[in-house]
């Protein structure tokens, strides 16, 4: 029987905790019997649990004022091998299903990581698409590996069990490529379910969707320099960037093709670092205006260079209290996602330092336009796609960005509210042909008991 509960429900004896590591949830679920749970969230702050031992957990998150806001449901399973935590979560799927990339992250201290990059990021990606014009709602997928290192076939065959998990969901979720998954990765998944985005080429997908994802972080920073009067060239103009992974390195090539005086990467990664050096020597014309520098992790020092706009392209949550008083360039703008780490008190703060910053759910909004739509086929040029880099379309990266910098200057708002208040307007206009069919398919799913129905191999 599943269990319905509101905000005071305490945790019942057996419960996982916010605290819990992912071995000891997986260890409680197989205890319990319950290979497969869900969280599902109702109106009024009222959640649907399917077992006691999530009560708790269900309760803490609707609490979260910070992470929690109109989500739909939470989707797990524990994998068939037993060391790994699946998981699906919705948001405001009315307008489409949930479509949002998957994130291998073996690293996860704490359960409540796991479920707030579920949260976090499916919100987000629900706005990127309402703002980019994408009839598709807010989805991510987690995947938490108890073990760090697998061997190539351990690894394909526990993204092939994700793959499984995904069809059992019967479409409320669309999955696709994100931090930690590659196309060998998605090969897996699509091997066992047709609800995936983002798979290769090879196979009729879009294939890697970085290059167009750093072009568009281009578009709106070129956006942000032109609203705050600094002209809309990159000509002249000094960057820093932390990261220099794929889109990173898209980034790098479209600033050298804009002749961009000086740019500065960072990364934690002697491999990824010497990789983007060998692309950006492809673009540079041997003028040498790129310096990389290894970095170590947690250190954010290359947000407070003294350059005209610094591009956040690594992990989310480094705009912060500690981080956001020493900033001096006049623009922020990048491809991470979730960069502030609270969205209200460092909203503000970024506010008023006097920072134009351009939310990262509008820059990079092209990892998810490039595969949303792959089932349409493709054109060379394809107007689809090259729109959002215009700036004439009204969904255009250009004109997004520029509404929400109006908006919030005649607001008075900080910008990453502003584009929230417009992306969450869109988010709302029901799909015009299937309506809030997502809705309906979660429902079928608690109905007909999809927890008990084991994954095959458990």
């Amino acid at each position: 029987m599943a269990s319905t509960a509101t905000m005071s429900s305490v945790a019942k004896r057996g419960a996982v905790a916010m605290d819990s590591t992912i071995a000891d949830v997986i260890s409680a679920m197989l205890a319990a019997g319950q290979h497969r749970s869900y969280i599902v969230f109702d109106e009024g702050r009222r959640f649907r649990t399917s077992h006691n031992m999530f009560d708790g957990i269900a309760s803490a998150i609707v609490d979260d004022k910070r992470d929690f806001n109109q989500h739909e449901a939470i989707f797990l399973e524990v994998s068939p091998s037993k060391d790994a935590l699946f998981s699906a979560t919705l948001w405001r799927t009315v307008r489409g299903q949930g479509a949002g990339g998957v994130r291998y992250w073996p690293s996860y201290d704490r359960f409540a990581d796991f479920l707030s990059d579920g949260l976090r990021l499916s919100q987000g990606m629900g706005r990127k698409n309402a703002l980019a014009g994408l009839y598709w709602g807010g989805g991510k997928g987690v995947i938490a590996s108890v073990n760090s290192r697998l061997s190539p076939d351990r690894r394909r065959a526990l993204f092939e069990d994700y793959g499984s998990f995904i069809t059992s969901l019967d479409g409320c979720y669309v999955t696709a490529e994100d931090v930690g998954v590659g196309n060998q990765d998605m090969m897996a998944i699509f091997s066992k379910t047709r609800f995936t985005t983002c798979i290769p080429g090879q196979v009729g997908g879009s294939g890697n969707p970085s290059v167009a994802t750093g072009t568009g972080v281009v578009c709106a920073v070129e956006a942000a320099l032109d609203w705050r009067n600094r002209g809309d060239a990159l000509a002249g103009k000094s960057v820093a960037i932390q990261g220099a992974g794929n889109v990173a390195q898209s980034v790098i090539a479209n600033l050298l093709r804009r002749n961009v005086d000086y740019v500065k990467v960072t990364d934690i990664s002697p491999d990824t670092l010497a990789i983007a050096s060998a692309h950006a020597k492809r673009h540079d014309n041997g003028k040498s205006v790129v310096e990389f520098a290894l970095s170590s992790r947690g250190d954010n020092s290359i947000l407070s260079e003294d350059v005209d706009v610094v591009i956040p392209c690594a992990l989310g949550g480094v705009l912060n209290q500690g981080t956001i008083p020493k900033i001096k360039a006049p623009i922020v703008c990048g491809a991470a996602n979730n960069q502030l780490l609270d969205e209200e008190t460092d909203a503000v703060s970024i506010t008023e330092k006097g920072i134009v910053f351009v939310p990262d759910f509008i820059a990079n909004r092209m990892g998810i336009v490039t595969c949303a739509n792959e089932q349409y086929g493709y054109v060379s040029d394809d107007p689809a796609i090259t729109r959002h880099f215009g700036r004439d379309w009204d969904n255009s990266i250009w004109k997004v960005s520029q509404s929400v910098l109006d908006r919030a200057k005649a607001e008075r708002i900080p910008t990453a509210i502003a584009a929230k208040r417009i992306a969450d307007e869109l988010a709302a206009e029901p799909h015009p042909i299937w309506g809030h069919r997502c809705k309906q398919i979660v429902e079928s799913l608690v109905a007909r008991r999809w927890h008990r129905q084991h994954a095959a191999n458990h």
